[in-house]
C-alpha cells in the first residue's frame, strides 16, 4: 500500500504527482503484467541467460545500441 504525506498547503496535484512517481518505482504494474499468465522457471532463466549475454555483447562492443 503506498502511503503520500501530504500537507495542508500543498494542492492535490502536487499529490498526485508524488503518488504516480511513487507507483512507478514500486514496479506494481510490471509485477501485476507478470502474474497475468504463468512462465516456466526454464523460460525465466533462459530469458535471464539470454539478457545477461545481450548486455555482455554490448559492454565488449560487439553490439552497438542506436
Amino acid at each position: 500500500m503506498l502511503i503520500i504525506d501530504s500537507k495542508d498547503c500543498e494542492n492535490i496535484d502536487k499529490a498526485l504527482k508524488k503518488y504516480k512517481k511513487k507507483f512507478e518505482k514500486s514496479k506494481i504494474l510490471l509485477e501485476l503484467r507478470e502474474r497475468q499468465h504463468f512462465t516456466k522457471p526454464s523460460v525465466k532463466r533462459r530469458n535471464q541467460i539470454l539478457k545477461a549475454i545481450y548486455k555482455q555483447q554490448i559492454a565488449s562492443g560487439k553490439i552497438e545500441v542506436k
